[in-house]
């Protein structure tokens, strides 16, 4: 039982022979005819292969150890595959959702343009002799004034990032 379950253990930890004689300190035969069961290490060096293999020593001399069945790896790698289809499931939604936002933010631009367009500047008529007003029309002025310099910035960033997050064929 013991010659197997360092072998086993050694094999799972991805550890050669020669390997695991390196931190042991011994040669590689050694290793070997421990795990043939030609010869079984002490006391002492039965706590040094527990500490290189990072297992306790009551596993090694305790029940068998079994390796990794096919069918254990095959469930991994058929979970791995559903979290795989499930990230690119969200890639997709997030690319669409990105690709309407900026398509949201082009056709607001030119909604606020268009409204801008047909209000002609009103404030320009108001009186400007009440104070509300005048607080109201340069409030007005300063948000038709920034706007007009920065949206057609934001409006080329729209159009870039909408053709960037279409889907490609």
């Amino acid at each position: 039982m013991l010659n197997k379950n360092i072998k086993t253990i050694r094999k799972s930890k991805g550890l050669s022979q020669q390997e695991l004689a390196i931190k042991l300190n011994v040669v590689r035969q050694t290793i070997s005819k421990w795990e043939q069961g030609l010869s079984v290490p002490d006391s002492d060096m039965l706590i040094n292969i527990s500490e290189a293999l990072e297992t306790p020593v009551h596993i090694l001399l305790g029940e068998t150890v079994i390796e990794p069945e096919a069918d254990d790896i095959k469930a991994i790698s058929e979970k791995l595959t559903i979290i795989n289809c499930q990230l690119a499931q969200r890639k997709e939604t997030n690319r669409k959702i990105f690709h309407w936002l900026f398509i949201l933010l082009c056709a607001g631009i030119i909604l606020v343009f268009a409204l801008l367009i047909k209000m002609d500047s009103p404030y320009l008529l108001w009186n400007y002799n009440n104070p509300e007003t005048a607080i109201l029309g340069v409030a007005f002025h300063a948000f038709e004034w920034l706007f007009v310099r920065l949206a057609p910035l934001i409006l080329i960033g729209g159009i870039i990032g909408a053709l960037s997050t279409r889907k490609k064929a």
